[in-house]
């Protein structure tokens, strides 16, 4: 009787030592996972794209293991709420909902990505002060605002970071030297401002005329746009009364693609320069528009939301982004939020847990090669370091429909073309 015993136990012990592999496995997929909040006005490019990228990069973390925390492996988990912030006539309150819903509610170990709108963006800080989250901004709010209220009140502020660009090194370190380039390349020199009704346009708009009228352009008219507005013939017929060279566009709302449809079948002889144009961001605009987006401009803020060789992990962000949902980066806010994700996997690891103030000195402490070059925060006020070299910071884009391609013409130590002018204008 003793060999039958004998038997079941060397088959006890085999099944034991094929099945450690598996228990293992089902422990780290039991793990808690790390919450990352998401709030964005998911209707709106923004906030898709961003959410769309978040969710790429929670999923390849995930399928290496997860994130260390100590000696733990945990999965990430991305909870998105949509805060509908880009929609006119919703209360900024709306947005505060969704971020203190996805705290108490959706226990949020981190928020990131938005509120999109920078009021809404502004406004929630106070409730990320409140609970003593780590917040990193990824979308949608430019606003030098943010971080100017991270440096003057640090200890209240100290959880809000931004890993995307803000408006005030846009203008002076891209647009400006965008526009000189042009000026340099083909010697126009008259400037005409089209920008949306909406705070950061008008203000962008005049922080651009004002800078390039001292660097020897002459701005010929302006024309401010309710958000919505479906003709824009009478602008575009100002414009080219003036003698414009250059039409600098800001505008975020979907509608601006009507624009660029009237300026092609007018053939307004000025270049029509998108510094924020939301239609234009996106892979999908040139079928939109019937291949009349051509020539036009648009800024896509940091590199990697249309292809070209900033860094080594550049294209393989654009290749898997495109496997995933079909198409490229669609414009401002993928690349970042993809970042924020490795970013906060970076900080966690190095911190080796997940409490708030362990989080905010290892986030200081980053450094870290990117898709849109390196990435460090300013430790005082949690703004990403810009530069228009890969290897020093955050890396802008801007590029130019030719062709039906998103082509990269700035700035020149990642740009794939050259800017072209419309047949139409006169040399």
């Amino acid at each position: 009787m003793e060999k039958p015993k004998r038997r079941v136990g060397v088959f006890s012990l085999v099944l034991l030592l094929v099945g450690l592999p598996f228990l293992g496995h089902q422990a780290n997929a039991a793990s808690k996972p790390i919450v990352i909040g998401a709030p964005l006005a998911t209707a709106f490019l923004y906030g898709w794209d961003a959410e769309r990228a978040m969710k790429l990069a929670a999923e390849e973390i995930n399928a290496k293991g997860g994130v260390t925390v100590g000696k733990e492996k945990r999965p990430l988990k991305i909870e998105a709420i949509d805060t509908r912030d880009l929609e006119p006539g919703v209360p900024v309150s709306d947005a505060l909902l969704v971020v203190e819903k996805l705290i108490l509610e959706k226990n949020a170990d981190f928020i990131v990505g938005g509120p999109v709108r920078s009021e809404a963006a502004l406004a929630a800080m106070d409730l990320l002060s409140k609970y003593k989250k780590v917040s990193i901004l990824t979308t949608g709010a430019l606003t030098p605002k943010y971080h100017q209220r991270i440096a003057e009140e640090y200890d209240k502020f100290k959880y809000c970071f931004r890993v995307s660009g803000e408006v005030g090194w846009m203008v002076t370190g891209e647009f400006l030297p965008a526009l000189m380039h042009i000026k340099a390349k083909y010697g126009l020199n008259k400037l005409f401002i089209m920008v949306q009704d909406v705070a950061h346009a008008r203000g962008g708009g005049d922080a651009v005329a004002k800078l390039a009228s001292e660097k020897g352009w002459e701005i010929v008219g302006k024309e401010i746009y309710p958000t919505g507005t479906t003709d824009y013939s009478v602008g575009l017929l100002k414009a080219k009364r003036e003698n414009a060279q250059v039409i600098l566009i800001w505008m975020d709302m979907p509608e601006s693609s009507i624009l660029l449809k009237q300026w092609y079948d007018m053939k307004i002889p000025a270049l029509p320069f998108g510094t924020i144009i939301a239609a234009a961001e996106q892979p999908g605009f040139w079928k939109a528009t019937e291949g009349k987006g051509e020539y036009c401009m648009a800024s896509v803020v940091n590199a990697g939301n249309a292809p070209s060789q900033a860094t080594p992990w550049t294209m393989k962000f654009v290749d898997a982004y495109k496997k995933k949902y079909g198409l490229e980066p669609e414009g401002y806010g993928t690349s970042s939020s993809y970042m924020a994700v490795y970013v906060l996997k970076d900080a966690v690891e190095r911190a080796g847990s997940l409490n708030s103030d362990a989080i905010v000195a290892a986030l200081e402490k980053t450094d870290l090669m990117g898709v849109y070059g390196r990435i460090r925060f300013n430790p005082k006020n949690h703004q990403v370091i810009p530069s228009t070299d890969p290897k020093e910071g955050a890396v802008g884009t801007i590029f130019q429909w030719q062709a039906g391609k998103r082509v990269v013409v700035f700035p020149s130590t990642i740009a794939v073309g050259e800017i072209k002018l419309p047949p139409w204008m006169k040399k």
